[in-house]
């Protein structure tokens, strides 16, 4: 035997903590607000920039929560300073297209009255139209994976729940 056989095994490489970081897997992240009226219509806003509709919401920017992305873009959006309620639905989005996988959170934005969308000014020229609209309705403006988010979002308010999904189908 020589003195190389006894020698111990090498030990594993640790990475410095920045390098470390720096090859984790990166996520892109959104956030939403489910608004409803007292028929169990939602919300859905209008962009300028595309055809389908969407909720109030929008990419969580670098060194923001959700629930900050959340209230920034209804300010930005529709010009609202307003408590969000509690987490409806979190979901785990597969990468689709060129855009990387995600996590999409939903909080509720509690029930709106008719009224508090008259006279509406869209304070970045983002939106184009904001209304209430059925489910069934929904369906024929949004991608079908916000409306399947949305359904779970509006079982979850029923219920009193978050709804863990993926792809927007509930999982939990």
């Amino acid at each position: 035997m020589t003195a190389s056989d006894s020698a111990a095994p090498a030990a594993t490489e640790v990475l410095p903590v920045e390098q470390y970081v720096a090859s984790l897997p990166k996520k892109r992240m959104a956030a939403g607000v489910l608004f409803r009226d007292k028929a169990g219509r939602v919300l859905l806003l209008q962009p300028s920039y595309k055809p389908n509709w969407e909720i109030p919401g929008g990419a969580v920017e670098a060194d923001e929560s959700p629930w900050e992305t959340a209230a920034r873009e209804l300010t930005e959006e529709l010009g609202w300073e307003r408590p969000l309620g509690r987490l409806l639905v979190v979901d785990y989005v597969r990468p689709q297209d060129s855009r990387p996988e995600g996590v999409v959170f939903v909080f509720d934005g509690g029930v709106l009255d008719e009224t508090e969308l008259v006279g509406m000014v869209f304070p970045d020229g983002e939106i184009l139209s904001a209304g209430f609209h059925t489910m069934a309705e929904a369906r024929e403006k949004l991608k079908p994976l916000l409306a399947d988010r949305l359904v779970a979002a509006l079982r979850a308010a029923e219920q009193g729940t978050t709804a863990l999904c993926e792809q927007g189908q509930r999982v939990a």
